[in-house]
């Protein structure tokens, strides 16, 4: 049996979002909602799926990404998420991304960008690969 390889993160990583709004806002990028977190979103919002779909979703993939404004800001940041509760599981997992923590050195250019890690909850090896493996497809 060949031994699991060794990663920067054997001993785990520190994490808490400080909710600083740095990944929501800046450069555009994909936001991507799942089908089954459509329905949550649209109802913490008192929203139909349909008017939410229309506002703030459009088509990617199987499912739809959220809207961003001209400066590629996430269209529920306003000075924090306003759907923090029901956000969908690509920003649940950020900064545990599968392509963050494929090297130490791709980790550290998101740790310059967010001021939540290396503070808060230590998460060991094993939540960090469940996750980034959730995450593989986003």
């Amino acid at each position: 049996m060949r031994p699991e390889p060794k990663t920067f993160f054997e001993a785990g990583l520190s994490f808490e979002c400080k909710r600083c709004g740095k990944c929501c806002t800046g450069a555009p990028g994909t936001i991507y909602v799942a089908p089954g977190e459509i329905g949550p979103i649209a109802g913490f919002l008192g929203l139909s799926v349909s008017d939410l779909i229309q506002g703030y979703l459009y088509p990617y993939k199987n499912s739809f990404s959220i809207k961003e404004d001209d400066r590629g800001n996430c269209l529920f940041y306003r000075e924090g998420c306003t759907i923090y509760s029901v956000r969908p599981h690509q920003c649940r997992t950020f900064p545990f991304w599968f392509r963050n923590v494929r090297s130490e050195s791709l980790w550290r250019d998101v740790a310059r960008q967010c001021p939540g890690i290396g503070h808060g909850k230590r998460y060991s090896k094993a939540q960090i690969m469940e996750i980034a493996l959730s995450t593989m497809e986003i």
